[in-house]
């Protein structure tokens, strides 16, 4: 008995590895310390109302950014992990196994449960207050896609002390992802936890599509809306079409490896390069969906600290659209060296090269923006500065690598890595820091230390460039993705240790990021004003933060920078435009479904990842009764009346300056 014990023990947990036993350590140390603390402040009944059953869509968003944030931890770590691993020729810092599971869980968690999670925070915090709405369309909805991602991403991440890390890089390419060649349960966590968390985005891209489109304040058409909201339009456009495609093919993945079929392998007449394709069509949309919100914080960002009408708004909106929908037609240059034809690779290295007239076009905008501005260079429109020469060199490298030719030579390089990086942490990290800058003030009514954000902004992008800039020539020299060690005699190694060292640059400038929101937080510097960055848009008009029910009287829009237009009138002398009187607001109530729910679906993803079907079969029958429950729920919402308006508003206008 005690050997099978011991023996289970030995499968379940991951051993051997000094580096995975420290995390492990930590993780158990956190875990205690955060039941200590909770317990005896008795917070519990506190996280319970405030946050676990919360579908306040300001919460939500709240949570998403906190994840994110810890994500961004984690995949930091893993890749200076790996930058120590390849700093110096011939090393061994780590076992080959070990790398490969790292640089496949850096790529997942950046791009998924880092990069997305972000987006979706600042959707949840901005998008309702900047179109004059009190709620998303589906707040039960909003809140069951935030704990689906949550134990999505808690299921994958698990994986690195339980059972192993899957390590067929972050797409998992056939037949390395096949159980052939991946017999261990780390690719069933890669399966189970981005499917999970991926129909929790999928349910976020529907449920903001209908709040911009049937949600708007009175009077707020289309083309007055701000354009971030355009920017969330645009890329939940893109998400609905992508996310079931990844949903689709990981399915198929999973009944390959469950099952025993045969679709992406090539007995039976399965087909690898088919996985390829399908993953490619979600893959490279994915990129354009984590950007395109960026491109709207830009927007609003340098509008504001320019103290400028955005230059050409009509045709920015059309170049986003366009990004869109043009996003799905590029998927194929991703792998030119198939073997399709010369045919098929011209039509994806135009349409390609198409893709970067549209980005050229919102770059030539926020630079007539910024002209005869004038211009305050707070942390916000820094790292927006930031963001335009280094998306420019992104940009131009990703022509390169559209022309199908030369592409034959920087396939799968380091030249690809660089290019990759450039334009992820140039376009999305630089553009979410801008924003997160932007709207802390707003999200929680004290603004972030700017003297400690410049050093992190300084230190960010200086690490950025002698960490990338020194891949691109290691790329040219040959040296190719993925790669473990390399010999002396390769001379990559100078060039290396420069990468490492600016990888570490950008941990520093993280640590300084750390500091500063501690030090916000002990020294606090309210937002009495609630306007802190003279802003243009609706969520400049009510206090920081925001009420529950966001506006107490839906505001009436007349122009594009409504609020901006309403301060321009008032210092005019005109008077206040009139307001409706107050009444009493329908609001949704709080349900523990979506957290309970969730919850079952890590259950049931654990049990098909270790194929226990004791654990996987309750866990989806408690879904289903999850779901019945909420169909026979009709206590779901409830009026907050006049009188309790009127006392937090006069609260809210005594504690504003």
């Amino acid at each position: 008995m005690l050997d099978h014990i011991k023996q289970f023990a030995s499968e379940f947990f991951v051993t051997g590895d000094p580096l995975i036993l420290g995390a492990q350590v930590s993780i158990a140390l956190a875990t205690v310390a955060v039941v200590f603390v909770l317990t005896y402040f008795h917070k519990w009944g506190w996280l319970w109302r405030e946050w676990l059953t919360s579908v306040d869509h300001k919460r939500i968003g709240i949570m998403y950014i906190i994840c994110s944030l810890l994500m961004l931890f984690r995949g930091g770590v893993d890749a200076l992990l790996m930058r120590l691993q390849l700093a110096v020729p011939n090393a061994h810092f780590l076992e080959p196994e070990h790398y490969n599971q790292i640089f496949t869980t850096h790529g997942v968690i950046m791009i998924l449960f880092m990069a997305m999670p972000l987006m979706f925070g600042l959707f949840n915090v901005v998008v309702p207050l900047q179109i004059g709405a009190r709620d998303v369309a589906y707040p039960f909805l909003n809140s069951l896609s935030f704990w689906m991602f949550f134990w999505g991403a808690m299921l994958f991440n698990v994986s690195f002390i339980i059972g192993g890390s899957p390590d067929a890089g972050w797409l998992s390419y056939p037949p390395l992802s096949e159980l052939s060649h991946s017999p261990g349960i780390g690719q069933n966590f890669y399966i189970w936890g981005i499917q999970i968390s991926g129909i929790g985005s999928l349910a976020t891209g529907i449920n903001f599509i209908v709040t911009i489109l049937k949600m708007r304040a009175p009077g707020m058409k289309l083309m007055k809306m701000p354009m971030f909201s355009w920017s969330v339009l645009a890329s939940c456009v893109a998400i609905i079409f992508a996310f079931p495609i990844l949903t689709v093919t990981l399915a198929l993945l999973f009944l390959d490896r469950f099952l025993g079929a045969h679709f992406f392998t090539l007995a039976s007449g399965g087909n690898p390069m088919m996985y390829i394709n399908l993953i490619w069509m979600w893959g490279h949309p994915e990129v354009y969906i984590v950007v395109l919100p960026a491109f709207g914080v830009f927007s609003d960002v340098v509008a504001t600290f320019a103290k400028k009408k955005l230059f050409g708004y009509k045709s920015m909106v059309f170049a986003m659209m366009s990004i869109s929908i043009m996003s799905f037609f590029t998927w194929l240059h991703h792998f030119f060296t198939m073997g399709t034809g010369a045919d098929v690779n011209v039509f994806f290295a135009i349409t390609t090269m198409i893709i970067a007239i549209p980005t050229g076009v919102k770059i030539f905008n926020w630079l007539f923006t910024m002209f005869r501005g004038r211009i305050t260079f707070s942390t916000p429109m820094m790292w927006t500065v930031a963001f335009i020469p280094c998306f420019v060199v992104g940009g131009m490298t990703g022509v390169l690598l559209s022309v199908a030719p030369a592409d034959f030579q920087f396939h799968n390089s380091y030249f690809l890595i660089a290019h990759f990086h450039q334009v992820l942490i140039g376009g999305v990290v630089f553009g979410y820091f801008a924003g997160l800058y932007y709207w802390w003030p707003k999200i929680f009514g004290f603004k972030l230390n700017e003297h400690l954000g410049k050093w992190a902004f300084w230190f960010w992008n200086i690490g950025f460039y002698v960490c990338f800039m020194p891949q691109y020539f290691l790329g040219l020299m040959g040296m190719t993705r993925r790669t473990y060690t390399y010999d002396f005699d390769m001379g990559w190694g100078p060039l290396n240790l420069i990468s490492t060292i600016g990888g570490f640059l950008m941990g520093l400038a993280f640590l300084f990021q750390v500091w500063q929101i501690a030090h916000s937080i002990k020294f606090m510097q309210r937002d009495t004003t609630g306007d802190p960055w003279n802003g243009r848009t609706l969520e400049w008009s009510i206090p920081s933060p925001a009420p529950l029910y966001n506006f107490a009287v839906l505001p009436q829009v007349e122009a594009t920078d409504d609020w901006w237009e309403t301060k321009e009138k008032l210092a005019a002398g005109e008077k206040p435009k009139p307001q409706g009187p107050i009444e009493p607001i329908h609001m949704p109530k709080n349900s523990a479904i979506p957290f309970v729910k969730s919850t079952l679906w890590f259950f049931a993803g654990f049990g098909f990842v270790w194929d226990w079907l004791w654990l996987a079969i309750p866990a989806m029958i408690g879904i289903g009764i999850c779901m019945l429950a909420r169909s026979f729920s009709y206590d779901t919402d409830y009026y907050i009346p006049v009188d309790e308006i009127r006392q937090t508003e006069a609260k809210m206008r005594r504690a504003t300056v």
